[in-house]
């Protein structure tokens, strides 16, 4: 069969179909997503919430625009919790519009990930060497991987879950950032509560992205064996 256009039908390009994630795997990231939807108010470091943090009530009028770009992707959390949400309790595929939107705001916040690890590539950061390696390791890495990934398999990987490994990008790239920068803040468990719960839910988090990027690759490589066969 062919098109108006006389190309065949088979060879027009088509968008990858909503992949259907197991509900329980839904369910559980909902509920590790509304944790961290909470983190974004908790006292991180020195009694100072990412909250605080983008309203700029930092301890001694520190506040500046490294701490806003620190605490921002925090709250990449509430449109994380919508498309769980949605996952779980409608049928309907998202919207262009919707996407749209979150797209632009994992672009806005790996660019303020970016920025806000700039001075430790630049060695203006005032911390050890470990730390260093470890902020630039870890976010970079998380950030570069992902995107590899996502492009080179674009057209296998289905919108819902581009998004998903989007938001889990940025997200975690920030919270590494954060979670290394003021893993030997001092004050007791109630001033820093926040890095407590971090830490806990950063790996759960990690292991999903880990998880859809290996079936994107998987799915990816299957599907232009069977292309070639």
């Amino acid at each position: 069969m062919v098109t108006n256009s006389g190309v065949p039908r088979n060879n027009v390009a088509s968008p990858p179909p909503e992949q259907k994630i197991p509900a329980w795997v839904n369910a559980t990231a909902l509920i590790i997503w509304l944790v961290a939807a909470v983190l974004a108010f908790l006292p991180f470091a020195f009694d100072t919430s990412a909250w605080d943090a983008v309203t700029l009530r930092v301890p001694g009028n520190q506040g500046n625009w490294w701490h806003f770009l620190a605490g921002a992707p925090f709250f990449l959390a509430f449109p994380m919790v919508w498309l769980r949400l949605r996952s779980v309790f409608s049928a309907q595929p998202s919207t262009a519009i919707s996407r749209r939107i979150i797209w632009s705001v994992i672009g806005l916040s790996i660019a303020g990930t970016i920025a806000v690890e700039t001075p430790f590539l630049l060695h203006l950061a005032g911390t050890s060497d470990w730390q260093r390696f470890a902020v630039l390791s870890l976010g970079f890495g998380i950030m570069i991987a992902s995107a590899v990934i996502l492009f080179l398999r674009r057209q296998y990987i289905s919108t819902i879950v581009a998004c998903l490994a989007g938001l889990e990008t940025a997200y975690l790239a920030n919270l590494a950032l954060c979670l290394v920068v003021y893993a030997g803040s001092p004050g007791n468990l109630e001033s820093r509560s926040g890095w407590f719960v971090a830490i806990v839910i950063f790996w759960p988090i990690l292991f999903e992205l880990a998880w859809l990027l290996v079936k994107t690759l998987r799915k990816g490589t299957s599907q232009m064996l069977s292309q070639t066969t």
